[in-house]
């Protein structure tokens, strides 16, 4: 194992009617003026917005709304959520919905206080100095945001997508009420177990030797999303259910199941950031599609970790050599993705034929044009990169 930090400053409300409390919480936190942040109308329709901006006015406190977030939220709503936020002297950002309005309230966050434009940020060009605070009401069960240090955005302009980790953009508190998934449709909700699942496989390949009580926290954790994610497939007004989706969402990626382990691998995040950055595909489906590629190209580095993956979270029974255990479980994993809706290749993800040229430019992109390597199981370098999604096309 390696040494670690571990924050979590997060304060969690889990539970029926929680939305009730965010008033009181923002309030908790000085807030003098709030910008509510959603997504699409069905916030407004369900009365969900409503009932948020009614406890805000119980609390006393005044607010402004932006809507219009869509999934891989793009750059150039953030830029008005960034003018917005100056204008109105806003000093506390609050989003209702799921991780792509989380992740643009957060680069909200950043652009409001900066001197530069907030794509640097995300370009690893200029490095920020403060955020905004953040609240979140989650109305999904999927990225984690909600807990994590993690920002992706879009530039809409450019089809990129890029990533930004920093403990400052750590939500003050999140609202966790799981009935509020429970009109989900079947594919995003499917998109979510796969996304819950992915955070914590790529914690768990690690270069470094994990620790035991880390490993079986993260082995619980997926089985736990595989059980409910199958539930969820036939039963989807479960709350019990949905409940544990939620909170396995929270817990997959605020670090938890990854301490001791380094830094994690995340190579598929990064490969599958360069499909929806191109082809707007759901991020959860993106990192499906390619998952099962990645694995077959990397799993002769340690062929006992993805054995051990096999056996105690899709219990598979141990075939004669940690190879063969190993091939069994990716099948398995694949066989998982598959049974609840999600692609197992960029053929199923996109509707069109992906041309050879279009894999080249992902690979010359996800490699920051042959600047950078990804990934710590395994190094992968831009042909590295080119092979897997290749791999990944059928």
């Amino acid at each position: 194992m390696v040494g670690f930090e571990y924050f979590t400053p997060t304060k969690v409300v889990f539970g029926k009617g929680a939305e009730s409390k965010a008033g009181a919480l923002v309030k908790e936190q000085g807030a003098k003026k709030v910008l509510v942040h959603y997504g699409s109308e069905s916030a407004r329709r369900s009365g969900l917005l409503d009932r948020v901006c009614d406890s805000l006015k119980e609390a006393g406190i005044p607010y402004v709304t932006l809507g219009g977030v869509v999934p891989n939220p793009h750059l150039s709503l953030i830029y008005e959520g960034i003018e917005l936020c100056r204008k109105e002297g806003v000093d506390f950002l609050l989003p209702i919905g799921g991780g792509s309005v989380i992740d643009s309230a957060k680069a909200i966050g950043y652009g409001v206080p900066a001197s530069v434009d907030v794509w640097e940020f995300y370009e690893k060009k200029a490095v920020p100095e403060t955020c905004l605070p953040i609240g979140a009401v989650l109305t999904i069960a999927a990225a984690g945001s909600e807990m994590s240090n993690s920002s992706v955005i879009t530039n809409d302009q450019k089809s990129l997508k890029r990533g930004l980790n920093t403990d400052m953009c750590r939500p003050r508190f999140a609202v966790m009420n799981p009935e509020l998934t429970l009109t989900l449709p079947g594919y995003h909700t499917a998109a979510g177990i796969a996304d819950i699942l992915m955070h914590t496989l790529e914690r768990y390949f690690t270069a470094e030797t994990a620790m035991e009580i880390t490993d079986s926290i993260a082995e619980g954790l997926m089985r736990t999303v595989i059980h409910n994610g199958l539930i969820l497939t036939k039963d989807p007004g479960n709350y019990d259910a949905r409940a544990e989706m939620m909170w396995a969402g929270s817990l997959s990626h605020n670090g938890l199941t990854g301490c001791g382990g380094g830094i994690g691998d995340f190579a598929c995040h990064q490969i599958g950031h360069e499909l929806s950055g191109m082809f707007d595909a759901a991020h959860g489906a993106s990192l499906t599609a390619v998952w099962g590629s990645w694995a077959r190209y990397v799993y002769k580095t340690n062929p006992a970790r993805f054995a051990k993956l096999a056996t105690e979270v899709l219990r598979v029974e141990r075939r004669g050599s940690d190879e063969e255990t190993a091939i069994a479980g990716i099948e398995a994993t694949e066989a998982f993705f598959r049974s609840i809706g999600m692609p197992t290749s960029i053929g199923e993800l996109v509707e069109t034929p992906v041309t050879d040229e279009q894999l080249q430019e992902m690979a010359e992109k996800c490699s920051f044009y042959r600047a950078r390597t990804i990934g710590t199981f395994r190094t992968l370098d831009r042909m590295d990169i080119e092979q897997i999604y290749f791999m990944a096309r059928q």
